[in-house]
């Protein structure tokens, strides 16, 4: 009769934790072969047909396009027909139980009696593995850059306690070869095997590896058993093949005891300082360049503190607290670098005709306050960011949210720190309007009397650093905000202008964006439409 099982998204790669359907390429009722594609997803790094390693008739589809969906849960749901007297653990001597026999008679079995007792036990240790590996209970074997399919992790067989780890068993049906173990592995099988282990099947049971994986094929005596290797990701087998790791030492985390990067890689950070240590210890190395002092090893040259003492002991140094404004100045710019990832992009203007209108704007106010040059900086970016509405914008999990109005910050340097008050609604204002609020805040910010909510709830920020006489930056965009403009100082420069050399005021803008609201195409296109604003203001009249 039908047996229904159910298939789900298997894991595509390293550090992929889920996937969007895309195309469905079966419908309900279809009867689908073994292997064959049954939906089309995309990751964040390619798309991907998914093939489904049962053949039989898809009973039921989870999930429509566009939905995501993460790594483990049920895509499809096929009723495959098996045959009588046969199960999910069946085998002959052709098939499954066959490949188990080949694999202990050629490990070293004695006799074959021993071999058939070495078979009853290791089948249900064997067969979890084969999930992995692809063989049986339904797993195709079918590559997927760089995964296969397995059995469907939601209907695995649990293991008897009995058999294998009671025995002391490998997956092979050897017993350990540590001390102790009732047997030892023939040593031609165990030279026969590659440095990183033999299929991608589970680890021997009850197997620990000692502190320090061994590195560089240098194991101690009877550490390690002989055995296959619970590892499917062909980028975990070359990390350790280049860091000299035998994988039999390592300890797995994964499902059913699946070796994964992470586990290599504490393996490898283990193994560096017992390569360091005192040479006299059985499996140690010695590493070029380090000596050993008092059974510690030291950078050859580095200066131990005895050294120091007789050079001088030097100073301890003033030790100032991380708290007020400089803390929460140091809070928020470390927690932008650690979630925000930043990509900085530059540009040199013209900056002689916006300085030239700037002149003639205030010398047209009459009695009014002048309009400072902050402010038409700040006006065309209100026009930039109407025009790549993509920046002005914040990501909260994962979710991009565009914000509908421009709350401008500008950096300020204060007695106290740098502060960001923040213009509310600046794409509503007037470059007048503007330039009268930026002097009301930058008043306020040196007089220490901002309110938090004039310090909280910008959207975008734009950063002078030219009054420091330095041309270029490359700021920490001020969290959660997607954007900031850097404009460095207005100096006189050789430039090309109408076909000939001339002397103009030339300024460097640097725009610094987080790379995961945009892409490059945009960002450039915003800093490329505010650069050529400064170098012809006109561009500003078809945005007023």
């Amino acid at each position: 009769m039908p047996e229904v099982r159910e298939f789900a998204l298997p894991d595509l790669g390293e550090g992929l934790t889920e996937a969007e359907i895309v195309t469905w390429l079966v419908d309900v009722g279809d009867v689908i072969a073994v292997d064959q594609p049954v939906v089309e997803v995309e990751t964040a790094k390619a798309m991907v047909e998914v093939p489904c390693p049962y053949g039989g008739v898809v009973t039921a589809r989870h999930g429509d396009p566009g939905t995501e969906v993460p790594v483990g849960s049920v895509l499809v749901t096929v009723a495959v027909e098996t045959a009588a007297g046969t199960g999910a653990g069946a085998g002959t001597g052709g098939g499954y139980r066959g490949r188990v026999e080949d694999r202990i008679r050629g490990a070293g079995a004695g006799s074959a009696a021993s071999a058939d007792g070495a078979v009853d036990g290791a089948v249900v240790e064997a067969r979890a593995a084969a999930e992995f590996a692809g063989e049986e209970t339904g797993g195709s074997g079918n590559v997927l850059v760089g995964y296969g399919t397995s059995a469907g992790g939601t209907r695995r067989r649990r293991r008897p306690s009995g058999h294998g780890r009671a025995r002391g068993r490998t997956p092979g049906g050897i017993t350990g070869s540590g001390p102790g173990a009732g047997g030892a592995a023939r040593p031609e099988a165990a030279a026969g095997r590659t440095a990183d282990g033999g299929g991608p099947v589970r680890p021997a049971a009850g197997r620990q590896p000692a502190p320090g994986a061994t590195a560089a094929g240098a194991s101690a005596p009877g550490a390690v058993a002989d055995g296959p290797v619970a590892v499917i990701s062909p980028l975990v087998r070359r990390i350790a093949r280049q860091s000299g790791l035998d994988l039999r030492a390592v300890a797995g985390t994964g499902p059913h005891g699946l070796i994964l990067r992470a586990d290599v890689e504490a393996a490898v950070r283990a193994a560096a300082p017992a390569a360091g240590r005192t040479t006299g210890a059985p499996g140690t190395a010695a590493v070029p360049g380090r000596t050993a002092v008092a059974g510690t090893a030291v950078d050859a040259g580095a200066p131990t503190a005895g050294a120091g003492a007789r050079g001088g002991v030097l100073a301890e140094g003033e030790r100032v607290p991380l708290r007020g404004v400089r803390g929460a100045i140091a809070d928020k710019l470390s927690r932008s670098r650690r979630e925000i990832p930043d990509v900085t992009c530059w540009v040199d203007a013209d900056a002689t005709e916006l300085l030239a209108a700037r002149r003639a704007m205030n010398a047209a106010a009459g009695d009014r306050p002048p309009v400072s040059l902050l402010a038409l900086l700040g006006r065309v970016c209100t026009a930039a960011l109407a025009r790549f509405p993509e920046l002005n914008s914040t990501v909260q999990g994962r979710e991009i949210v565009r914000l509908p109005a421009v709350h401008l910050g500008f950096a300020a340097q204060t007695d106290r720190g740098l502060v960001v008050p923040v213009v509310r609604d600046a794409h509503a204002l007037s470059a007048e309007r503007l330039s009268a609020e930026m002097a009301r805040l930058t008043e306020a910010a040196r007089a220490g009397t901002l309110t938090p909510a004039e310090l909280t709830g910008g959207t975008f920020t734009l950063n002078n650093y030219g009054v420091f006489g330095v041309d270029g930056s490359t700021p920490i965009l001020n969290h959660p905000e997607a954007g900031m403009l850097g404009v460095g100082r207005i100096a006189e420069k050789p430039w090309v202008h109408g076909g000939e050399l001339a002397v103009r005021r030339v300024v460097q803008l640097s725009f610094t964006f987080d790379h995961r609201v945009c892409d490059g195409g945009t960002a450039g296109g915003f800093l490329r439409y505010v650069a050529d604003c400064v170098e012809s203001p006109a561009v500003l009249l078809r945005a007023l």
